[in-house]
């Protein structure tokens, strides 16, 4: 009977370890999406099942598909597709990746307040970014060098804006990368010469503005019908054979309608909204 009861107990102990730990879900990657929307879903999700737990550690899109392919993490966030070096190390490792849009944010342009630009060309973005451009008088601004502040090259922001805006060209050497959207807001802030790009949430950063490109401000209407050029997929990627029971859970409450007001609370298109959509792009 006591060597019953101890086999009992150890079994008990097993399937409690392994309940626990299959309650844990571990997302690695976007800071695009872990800096404030990731929280504000995770936070709503566990209110919902209180019995789970999330684990967020947002360092760049290139981290999380690092994580993915070496087993440490459930969920890839990414601001940006995965490259063909990530698929193939994907592929090396036997990895079948499931692919998920969630939704689709905007990367708007600021600069400081108290700069009287308040447009700009994509052509004079490439300019001011890539040092084409090292004044501000360039493009009708005061007598000040520009200064750029951009995410740091891990970043899916980083390769994204480069796509997006200045057609693959490098940055300005003397671009300064930052780790985070709010530093590059804080920079800006401080910076009467300083230019950068940020979420549309923090727009409103004080001691910032973002300007128009080609005419158009960045807004939730203007990337939902195509008008604001600068705006891209964020997106999930999971390693199809180990795509665990709380991952699946967490992915369908981020596209349910609660998890896509939320995304569309914080700035951001719902995955079902967006009606037009670039053709270098991939979905």
């Amino acid at each position: 009977m006591p060597a019953m009861r101890l086999a009992f107990s150890c079994l008990m102990l097993f399937l409690a370890a392994s309940a626990g730990a299959a309650e844990k879900l571990v997302i690695k990657g976007s800071n695009t999406f872990g800096e404030t929307l990731g929280p504000r879903l995770i936070q709503e999700f566990t209110r919902l099942h209180p019995g789970l737990t999330v684990e967020l550690e947002s360092k760049g899109s290139a981290t999380g598909f690092a994580a993915l392919a070496a087993g440490a993490c459930d969920i890839a966030a990414a601001s940006r597709a995965a490259s063909e070096d990530e698929l193939r190390l994907a592929q090396s490792r036997g990895l079948r990746l499931n692919h998920y849009v969630i939704g689709y944010y905007g990367v708007a342009v600021i600069v400081n307040a108290v700069n009287p630009v308040a447009k700009l060309s994509d052509a004079q973005v490439r300019e001011l970014f890539t040092g084409a451009a090292g004044q501000w008088t360039a493009v009708g601004g005061p007598d000040l060098p520009v200064h750029p502040y951009i995410r740091d090259p891990v970043s899916g922001t980083y390769l994204g804006f480069q796509e997006l805006a200045l057609d693959r060209r490098p940055y300005a050497a003397s671009a300064r990368p930052l780790q985070s959207y709010a530093e590059i807001a804080g920079a800006v802030a401080r910076d009467r010469g300083g230019i950068g790009y940020v979420g549309m949430d923090l727009t409103k950063w004080p001691g910032v503005k973002p300007v128009a490109i080609n005419g158009v401000l960045p807004s939730a209407l203007a990337i939902e019908d195509g008008r604001y050029p600068y705006a891209r997929a964020l997106r999930f990627y999971t390693n199809a054979a180990r795509e665990s029971a709380v991952a699946k859970q967490f992915i369908r409450f981020v596209l349910s309608r609660r998890g896509q007001q939320i995304l569309e609370q914080h700035g951001d298109v719902p995955r079902a909204e967006r009606r037009l959509w670039s053709p270098t792009e991939p979905w």
